[in-house]
């Protein structure tokens, strides 16, 4: 391929983890070291020596990436993403195989990376610019919009020691993605953030893919790499395990994250197999028809979904959520707790309980999976996992079954419908009209 701006072939990385770090030594201690070793072999034959792990946190990736194609990376913490965009940023070497890139670089791969605390923002700009390769001149003519687009124009004059988080990644953000490279390496930037904030980042980098630059973007907000990404790769263990169109990946990985429940009696099971996270616990999730837990249900009454969940600081943007998907895993609905907010709620540490009602004359006579989860409204999934609970729904609905058993709606909300026989004059006054 000649437009091919990007190209891995048998890329690995390996790290030594354990062991003790060596200090400094001069020529002269190692050769009294190989010395003393066969003397301390026979003294000490079942001593163990202080060894370390080899492990592999990239391992034969081969990736291939054409003009304007967005390419998603998704996976786990550790899977290896972040060591594959440092890898193609040229910030480590890779221990195996090598990576082709034509074009200049700009990534975007920690908040502030760069940025001198003492500087003000101005210079921070001036200078981070600088260091992603822009002239003088490039900086001078895109200064304004750098500043319009971070929001930060009111502190452009205080040091950048005394910004937030979310202050530090708007103005890191600016700068990167008013390079102009021909690729962008984009690691979680919208773990800080507001939403408003967000989507300008997510419209800045389909900007840059429509003018026919390549983009490559780790997220965990999957909403995000299925609109922006036209290709997905799935890390595992430093492999590609899963690539190509963005929905089917992006749901597989969802599907394989989830802690399965196969009854009511599994949902607590499940919760306690979900891995810890810093600020949030589930503590229990019950489904409730007429006040009593069960996985069947009557469509034509309502359901009750409770979640009992723990927050343990003060957390900005966070909520619960569930979707429920139908047996071929479409979503058919998703809500989340704080849908009726008009802002976006800052929570404080303490036991929560919240409920959600699926209304009545709604679900279908079919099985439906209900998938639980909490989030950041940033992106980040919260334990990176969710519980699934089988939901099955039978029918005491009094709708004309014949259509319905022959199409298998997915849903069958009782919709108000209102027939009247219309006169012959009125007929033909609409006719005339």
């Amino acid at each position: 391929m000649n437009d091919v701006v990007l190209r891995t072939v048998d890329l690995g990385k390996m790290y030594r983890i354990g062991g003790e770090r060596q200090a400094y030594r001069t020529l002269r201690d190692t050769l009294a070291q190989a010395a003393r070793r066969p003397i301390e072999r026979i003294r000490h034959p079942g001593a163990a020596a202080h060894t370390s792990e080899m492990i592999w946190a990239l391992k034969d990736v081969n990736i291939e990436l054409g003009h304007g194609e967005v390419l998603g990376i998704i996976g786990r913490n550790g899977s290896g993403k972040t060591t594959l965009l440092k890898v193609l940023s040229h910030i480590t070497e890779p221990t195996v195989g090598r990576a082709e890139i034509r074009g200049r670089v700009a990534s975007l791969l920690e908040v502030g990376t760069g940025f001198h605390g003492e500087l003000t923002g101005r210079e921070n700009i001036q200078l981070n610019g600088a260091i992603l390769g822009m002239t003088r001149a490039e900086i001078k003519s895109k200064f304004d919009e750098i500043v319009e687009f971070s929001e930060i124009g009111h502190f452009l004059d205080t040091p950048v020691k005394h910004y937030s988080s979310g202050m530090y990644v708007r103005l890191a953000f600016a700068v990167a993605a008013h390079l102009d490279p021909e690729i962008l390496i984009v690691d979680e930037v919208l773990a800080v953030g507001d939403v408003e904030f967000q989507r300008k980042c997510l419209g800045r980098m389909g900007k840059v893919a429509h003018e026919g630059r390549t983009v490559l973007f780790v997220s965990h907000n999957m909403g995000a790499v299925r609109n922006l990404c036209s290709r997905v790769i799935q890390l595992t263990g430093g492999r590609i395990t899963r690539e190509g169109d963005p929905q089917e990946v992006t749901e597989a990985y969802l599907r394989d994250s989830l802690v399965r429940a196969d009854s009511l009696e599994s949902v607590e099971a499940a919760i306690a197999a979900l891995p810890t996270d810093p600020i949030f616990r589930f503590q229990g999730i019950v489904v409730r028809q007429d006040g009593r837990p069960t996985l069947t249900v009557r469509n034509s009454e309502p359901v009750e979904i409770e979640i009992r969940y723990s927050v343990l600081e003060r957390t900005r943007g966070f909520r619960v959520l569930f979707d429920l998907l139908d047996d071929d895993h479409n979503i058919l609905l998703s809500s989340h707790h704080d849908d009726d907010a008009q802002s976006v709620l800052v929570v404080e540490p303490g036991e929560y309980v919240s409920t959600a009602f699926i209304p009545a004359d709604l679900l279908a006579p079919r099985s439906y999976e209900l998938r639980v989860r909490a989030r950041i409204g940033n992106g980040r999934w919260l334990t990176n996992e969710g519980v699934a609970i089988p939901l099955t729904a039978e029918d005491t609905n009094d709708i004309n079954q014949v259509f319905h058993d022959m199409l298998r709606p997915r849903l069958r909300p009782r919709i108000p419908w209102r027939t009247v026989r219309l006169s012959e004059s009125a007929a033909y006054r609409a006719g005339d009209l």
